[in-house]
């Protein structure tokens, strides 16, 4: 059952006066309040005034007027297409039409054979990207874990490469530096064929947290931002407030910064490279007010990240935003309910391009093998809600009615057989329907054990997606970690 892509939009939290509310106040916290930037920006900050910003460089301080933005948002494709090594994996981000997969930047990992908390290795990016790929429900790969065991100057190279190796679907992450985003991108256009191969078949994006909420450009990020926008590299623009921390308390208020936050990002965008493809990239979260930390668990987490497909398809531009947080430490009953409501709400919102909803626990700090198994069966889920009930001839079935009559038993109509693998969702293997007696005689597993077992089945398959020549050509250019 294919459920990738299909149209979202049954759920929207915000009316569409609300909406145009939210990005009429948006408009004004650009015009009158502005935003302000670290220090190394001045070629960026020249620009958004030589093109009508105005801009104090004394308090350092930005206003972006509103034709400014109508103008940049105006230029953003409405339709961005990020593609996998297997073109089963394209992804079509436009419109209603729905993608989820994984996210983060880890450092600990539930070490699948002691269940002990561990940091993150290379070969734990390796596996996860090897087990993802064989997760038909989860759509394409963040780069879920940082490795802990290699030096930072080799991150950018090693975690594209990883990522590319064991998995065939869209690699999205985050680069340090403009040097390391030059060196991905001539790693990939070797395995892409060219460069201009890889731009018209972008086989990765680039996570580009511009915005250092509430409203302050990151020098690093920016930069990094721009200089994937002129190679026309995807970019997403993740802007991330807590609301109660780093934005305000209320969600509206929230949804209101991070839109201007977006607004900003898109307009940087648009005058560095005009049509550039970029994902509206807002994250709303929440603050834990008892602790300071982030609470990705929350249901309100999964009201404001689909008001942030709203936001987005209100100025026609695709969005990545994220859900299937949770607070718990464990693959427990808690990380299941916490992450089945944002899940089937950022799905039934539309949302383009919905990351962190494999894998993760403990507010993004660590993942576990077996989440993604059951990350998998909750997605699966959640799309299938997408599908909605066919209603036709066949489905209604009255020929089968009249046959089978009164008193009958559909068990064994053709009928039956036809429709018995495609009107429901098959689980992976998670879900245990099996009656009590055959359930005890197999071992009494609960879904984290059999998630486990899944898990381990599928790494016994080592499959590469680098060709061997391309491998060896790489592995002669750049200094790779991963194991050939």
């Amino acid at each position: 059952m294919n459920l990738m892509g299909l149209q979202g939009g049954q759920y929207q939290p915000l009316s569409q006066g609300q909406v145009k509310a939210i990005h009429n106040a948006a408009l004004t916290i650009l015009e009158k309040t502005g935003i302000t930037y670290e220090t190394g920006l001045e070629a960026t900050v020249d620009m958004l005034e030589a093109n009508g910003a105005v801009v104090d460089r004394d308090k350092k301080r930005i206003r972006i007027p509103q034709f400014l933005i109508d103008a940049s948002v105006a230029k953003a494709p409405d339709q961005v297409i990020l593609c996998g090594q297997d073109p089963k994996n394209d992804l079509n981000l436009t419109e209603n039409r729905v993608h989820m997969g994984t996210g983060g930047g880890t450092i600990k990992i539930l070490d699948p054979d002691t269940g002990d908390i561990r940091p993150t290795t290379l070969k734990d990016l390796h596996d996860v990207s090897r087990l993802v790929d064989q997760l038909n429900n989860i759509h394409f790969l963040v780069r879920p874990c940082i490795p802990t065991d290699i030096n930072e100057k080799e991150y950018d190279i090693n975690m594209f490469y990883t990522c590319l190796k064991g998995s065939g679907k869209h690699v999205m992450s985050g680069v340090n530096d403009e040097a390391g985003l030059h060196r991905v991108i001539d790693m990939v256009s070797m395995i892409a064929g060219s460069k201009q191969a890889l731009q018209e078949r972008p086989l990765i994006s680039v996570i580009t947290s511009f915005a250092i909420s509430p409203l302050k450009l990151c020098t690093q990020s920016t930069l990094i931002m721009q200089e994937a926008i002129r190679n026309r590299i995807p970019v997403a623009l993740s802007s991330a407030p807590m609301a109660g921390s780093t934005s305000p308390l209320t969600m509206a208020g929230t949804l209101a910064q991070l839109h201007a936050e977006e607004l900003a990002g898109v307009t940087i965008c648009q005058l560095t490279n005009p049509g550039a493809p970029l994902l509206y990239g807002g994250i709303p979260g929440m603050a834990n007010l008892a602790t300071m930390g982030y609470c990705g668990g929350g249901v309100e987490c999964g009201m404001m990240n689909a008001a942030i497909h709203q936001l987005s398809d209100y100025i026609k531009i695709p969005n990545y935003n994220s859900s299937c947080l949770s607070d718990s430490k464990l693959p427990d009953a808690q990380a299941g309910y916490e992450k089945a409501f944002t899940a089937v709400l950022n799905a039934m919102g539309g949302s383009n391009y919905i990351h962190h909803a494999a894998g993760m626990l403990e507010s993004m700090l660590a993942v576990a093998h077996e989440q993604f198994v059951i990350d998998d069966e909750i997605i699966g889920n959640a799309c299938k809600v997408l599908k909605g009930i066919e209603v036709d001839e066949e489905h209604l079935a009255l020929e089968v009615i009249d046959a089978v009559g009164p008193g009958g038993n559909f068990m064994t109509a053709s009928h039956t057989m036809t429709h018995m693998r495609s009107e429901y969702y098959n689980s992976n293997g998670v879900t245990d329907r099996k009656n009590r007696d055959r359930w005890e005689s197999e071992g009494s597993l609960d879904a984290r054990q059999r998630a486990l077992i899944i898990a381990k089945e599928l790494l016994a398959n080592k499959k590469s997606y680098i060709p061997e020549d391309v491998d060896q050509a790489i592995r002669e250019k750049y200094n790779i970690l991963l194991p050939a």
